[in-house]
């Protein structure tokens, strides 16, 4: 049986700037897991990181000749290569449409969860029911049917047989009126 193989690391570094294979693998086995850890963090799905790592180790692999010893140590340059990588994703317009889109899908479900309990909903932590009572019958309607039923504002304009320009100026006066109470 043999000893497990350990690499200094400028032995290492040494050993992938060289192309040797073996030493990415080892590269990839000991650092993999702090490196995901990172990305997660910031990212919070497993996939997405997963996709982050691939691409970082192969930007190390591609990139390993220009790592300088003088500047820092070779896990910090990976930290670096891994972070601005997550940064990028969590900036593009792919991500943040994704995103968008889980969000929806969570309300969706959140509004069908509702809807099939009776209309009762267990989200008024902040005891936001009891502020609804104190506005106008017309804008609490229109809250309700926004917020909690999930209707566009140009649905409850058609809804309703009142002017689109209406319903943003009654949903805006009562929201204003609303942030009163949770200052």
């Amino acid at each position: 049986m043999s000893s497990p193989i350990y690499h200094t690391e400028d032995e290492l570094v040494t050993l992938l700037q060289s192309n040797n294979e073996a030493a990415f693998s080892y590269l990839y086995e000991n650092y993999y897991g702090a490196l995901y850890n990172i990305a997660y963090k910031m990212l919070e799905d497993k996939e997405l990181t997963e996709d982050v790592l691939q691409e970082a180790f192969v930007k190390i692999w591609n990139n390993i000749l220009s790592y300088d010893r003088s500047k820092g140590r070779l896990f910090t340059w990976m930290l670096n290569i891994t972070r601005n990588l997550t940064i990028d994703t969590l900036r593009s317009k792919g991500y943040k449409k994704q995103s968008k889109i889980l969000s929806n899908e969570k309300t969706v479900d959140a509004l069908s969860n509702i809807k099939s309990t009776g209309g009762q909903a267990d989200f008024d932590a902040i005891g936001l029911k009891k502020h609804l009572l104190t506005l106008k019958s017309d804008q609490k309607l229109i809250i309700d049917m926004a917020y909690f039923e999930g209707y566009t504002q140009d649905e409850i304009s058609k809804k309703l047989l009142i002017p689109l320009g209406t319903v943003k100026t009654k949903m805006r006066a009562a929201i204003m009126e609303l942030r009163k109470f949770l200052k």
